[in-house]
C-alpha cells in the first residue's frame, strides 16, 4: 500500500530497541511494508502469508508479477510449514548455513500465497543472520516477504540513504540500521529438483555448498515468459542509471576509457591496482582484490556514481573464477556492453 510519509527509524543494529522492533512489527500485521537491514541488502518487508500486503511491494517497487519473493524465517521450523518437505539435503544445508546468506528453493506448501511464488510450484526460503532482521520476524510472528528495498532492476541497496532514493513514500517504515555487511544478494540453492541447482551465486560460494552436499546443477537458465523460480535471475537486473560497461582485460578498460575521454564524457572507472583520482570528468577507483570485500562496496560505489551524473561507468572485470562468481554475476546483469580479450 502507497505510503503517504515514509517514517524513519533509526535502530541499533547490534541489538534492536524491542520497542522500536515492536512498532515495526505491528507495521507488518497490519499489512504495511518495512525496509529493514538484513546482512546481505536492506530488504522490503510484508508480511509474507497475506497476499494483498505482499502485492504491494510489486507496486512499490514496480516488480514484473513473474518474479517471486523470498520468503526469510527466523529458524528451521518456522520453515517446515512453508514446504511439502524438508527434504535431508535441506537440512544439512541449514545446519551449516542458516542463519545466513542462503536460500533454499523447494516446493510450496498450500499456506504459502499463490503471489509470493509468482505462481510457480516452488518457494524460496530465508534465514537471516543480522540481528534487526531477526528481531523483527519474531516480533511479527509470520514469515516476513523480502526482496531488496529497491525499484526493480535497479541496483540493491546497501545503506539506509539507497532505500529512500527509489522508495520514499511508497512504504511506511524503513528501519535504519547503517550500512549492510555482505554487500550482495544471498546464494540461491534449488533443491526442487534431481540434482540441486545453482540459482544464483552470492555470498557463499559454490565449492562450499558442493563440499557439504555433492555437485550442483550450475546451468539455470530461465524461460523469458514463464514465472521464475527465484529472484535475482532476470537477465538485466541490479543495474544503475548510468549505462555501465564490463571488459575483460585492464588494458581493454583503460583503452576504452581514454576513447570517451577523447570524445568529451564523464567517465568513472572501476578496476584493480589503480590509484583513485577524482577531477572535473574522471573518477578512477580501486577496487579491492578480495571477493568479499569487493561485495560488500560494489553497490555503495556504483549508487555514489550514479549519483554524480556521469556519461559511463566502466569496469573491469574479476578473474572467471568460483570465488568471484557472483560478483561477475552482478556486473553481468548491469551492464549494456561487455567485451572480452578476443
Amino acid at each position: 500500500m502507497p505510503a503517504e510519509r515514509t517514517q524513519i527509524w533509526k535502530i541499533d543494529p547490534v541489538d534492536p530497541e524491542p520497542a522500536i522492533i515492536a512498532r515495526a512489527a505491528e507495521v507488518i500485521r497490519s499489512g504495511g511494508l518495512v525496509a529493514f537491514p538484513t546482512e546481505t541488502v536492506y530488504g522490503l518487508g510484508a508480511d509474507g502469508l497475506n497476499p494483498v500486503a505482499i502485492a504491494g511491494i510489486y507496486t512499490a517497487k514496480g516488480r514484473p508479477s513473474r518474479n517471486p519473493i523470498i520468503l526469510h524465517v527466523a529458524c528451521v521450523h518456522d520453515a517446515l510449514p512453508l514446504v511439502k518437505t524438508w527434504t535431508p539435503t535441506a537440512r544439512l544445508l541449514a545446519e551449516h548455513f542458516w542463519p545466513g546468506p542462503l536460500t533454499i528453493v523447494l516446493p510450496r506448501s498450500e499456506r504459502v500465497p499463490d503471489i509470493v511464488t509468482a505462481g510457480g510450484p516452488t518457494v524460496a526460503i530465508r534465514c537471516p543472520t543480522h540481528p534487526i532482521a531477526q528481531s523483527l520476524i519474531r516480533a511479527a510472528g509470520v514469515p516476513i516477504a523480502a526482496p531488496s528495498a529497491n525499484r526493480s532492476s535497479e541496483l540493491s541497496p546497501t545503506h539506509p540513504e539507497h532505500v529512500l532514493r527509489g522508495l520514499v513514500g511508497r512504504i511506511d517504515v524503513l528501519l535504519d540500521g547503517g550500512p549492510t555487511t555482505a554487500g550482495i544478494e544471498s546464494t540461491v540453492i534449488d533443491l526442487s529438483g534431481a540434482l540441486p541447482r545453482l540459482l544464483r551465486p552470492g555470498p557463499i560460494p559454490p565449492s562450499a555448498i558442493e563440499a557439504l552436499i555433492g555437485p550442483l546443477n550450475r546451468q539455470a537458465k530461465s524461460v523469458d515468459d514463464e514465472a521464475l523460480p527465484s529472484p535475482g535471475m532476470l537477465e538485466r537486473h541490479y543495474a544503475p542509471w548510468t549505462p555501465l560497461e564490463c571488459h575483460a582485460s585492464f588494458k581493454r578498460v583503460v583503452n576504452r576509457f581514454g576513447k570517451l575521454m577523447g570524445e568529451g564524457k564523464s567517465v568513472g572507472l572501476l578496476a584493480f591496482g589503480i590509484t583513485e583520482n577524482v577531477d572535473d570528468r574522471t573518477i578512477l577507483i580501486s577496487m579491492p582484490d578480495e571477493p568479499a570485500r569487493y561485495a560488500a562496496e560494489l553497490y555503495c560505489v556504483l549508487h555514489d556514481l550514479d549519483d554524480r551524473g556521469l556519461d559511463r561507468i566502466l569496469v573491469q572485470l574479476p578473474p572467471d573464477t568460483d570465488e568471484w562468481l557472483a560478483v561477475r554475476d552482478r556486473l553481468l546483469r548491469a551492464s549494456a556492453v561487455v567485451s572480452d580479450d578476443s
